[in-house]
């Protein structure tokens, strides 16, 4: 009786991913620097933190008024994050410490909090692809969600006086795209992604 386990068959070779030459991977690791520019960026880990109180501002700042992450990241009973944020930025004439909007604002949930602040590089992206921690997502809904989220796309449209994320979205994408169609390479542990990012 013959059993077929390709995966399993592979698995030395290949961890059951896609099988890529050493361009393609140092073509894909370079991408994730990119990866990883962004999500070191205020504008994302204010909210992928690993405590229970969001940060504001470039400088990191823990959120005025004890707000807290609650039972499923979208703020404590009793003052959810959509007290103050919106579904979109207030118009600039309500000044530029306003509090920003975006379709379903809130942390990520206390079981999957996808906290990565100050991660060396390995450790983000094994995060980013860990379906335990990442809201059960492949590649290809990763992809889907860093491109069209609208809470995501805020990073480059925050309002107010804050800096967007500088990696322009499309730019951001594309990396992205690379890094996962190439199986999601990682860097080796010790290995800093965003030295070879392009700024």
């Amino acid at each position: 009786m013959r059993i077929l386990l390709p995966c399993l068959a592979l698995a030395v070779l290949t961890a059951c991913g896609p099988r890529i030459s050493p361009e393609q991977k140092a073509q894909a690791l370079q991408a994730f620097a990119t990866v990883e520019q962004v999500f070191q960026h205020p504008r994302c880990i204010n909210c992928h933190i690993p405590g229970d109180a969001p940060l504001q501002f470039d400088s990191q700042t823990r959120h005025a008024m004890n707000v807290v992450r609650g039972p499923e990241g979208k703020g404590a009973p009793g003052l959810p994050c959509a007290t103050c944020h919106a579904e979109a930025n207030p118009p600039a004439g309500y000044g530029p410490h306003a509090p920003p909007g975006a379709p379903h604002w809130q942390l990520p949930p206390p079981d999957q909090k996808m906290a990565w602040i100050g991660l060396p590089a390995a450790e983000l992206c094994a995060m980013i692809k860990d379906k335990q921690r990442n809201g059960g997502r492949d590649f290809a809904a990763l992809t889907k969600h860093v491109a069209e989220d609208k809470l995501v796309l805020w990073g480059w449209e925050p309002g107010g006086d804050r800096a967007p994320v500088p990696v322009p979205h499309d730019r951001f994408v594309a990396a992205f795209t690379a890094w996962a169609d190439a199986g999601g390479p990682c860097p080796e542990p010790g290995a800093t992604a965003r030295g070879d990012a392009q700024h």
